[in-house]
């Protein structure tokens, strides 16, 4: 589990295909190098966000580590698009005595998103940026949280008509993440609020009869409830 919090950059030293090391396992690997700040606690196994991707330590000296990149982690993320050289958000697993600064974050990206355009408002910059998959747009809503390379913000706008979204970022966000180097027509990882998905989940069987996935519980009572409420109305 992660905030969004963007603890550094790191850049990517390394990209394998096919890495037959023992560490690698026979498949795509990538090495993140100038970490040496995130690394102090790191175990093997450990758990760190590389643009908002949840990826476990395979290998690790004094300023890199070494991931394992799954084929599906390269279909939904932008991870792929990677070269060496790139800058990378991290973040390491959150730790029970710090400080919440921004919200439940998986480290499971949902899909990508392509940046629309990108236009300064006084010192901060407008982002426009429009999700490949649409499907995920409907859990997007203004003022509430999403995860953009592993960098929790708020969502400024919404456009379903136009399939877009606008976020902020601050000047502060700015010196301390990457997309401010990134581009028109480049792709940025999306996780959108669990919550949304959640309740769509818990309410969705409810409204078609799907009594089997719901169990009949307390939410299913209220929703019916509700819903003689409106017909009888």
């Amino acid at each position: 589990m992660f905030t969004g919090i963007v603890e550094h950059m790191g850049t990517v030293v390394e990209i394998q295909q096919l890495d037959n090391s023992s560490s690698g396992g026979g498949g795509w690997t990538m090495k993140v190098g100038d970490a040496e700040n995130i690394l102090v606690d790191c175990r093997l196994g450990d758990s760190i966000s590389v643009n908002g991707t949840c990826l476990t330590v395979t290998e690790f000296e004094k300023s890199w580590f070494k991931v394992g990149l799954a084929p599906e982690t390269l279909r939904r993320t932008n991870l792929g698009d990677l070269k060496v050289g790139n800058k990378v958000n991290l973040e390491r697993a959150i730790a029970a005595n710090v400080r919440f600064g921004g919200h439940f974050v998986q480290g499971h990206v949902d899909t990508t998103a392509t940046i629309l355009s990108i236009t300064p408002d006084g010192n901060s910059l407008w982002v426009r940026l429009s999700p490949n998959d649409p499907f995920y747009l409907r859990y997007i809503i203004p003022k509430g949280y999403i995860c953009l390379d592993g960098t929790s913000l708020t969502v400024c706008e919404v456009n379903d008509n136009e399939g877009w979204f606008n976020i902020m970022l601050v000047a502060y966000t700015q010196a301390h993440v990457i997309m401010p180097t990134q581009k028109v027509g480049d792709r940025v990882n999306i996780e959108v609020d669990m919550l949304g998905k959640y309740v769509e989940k818990i309410i969705e069987p409810m409204l078609f009869g799907d009594e089997q996935k719901t169990g009949g519980g307390y939410v299913e009572k209220l929703v019916k409830k509700y819903l003689e409420k409106k017909s009888n109305a």
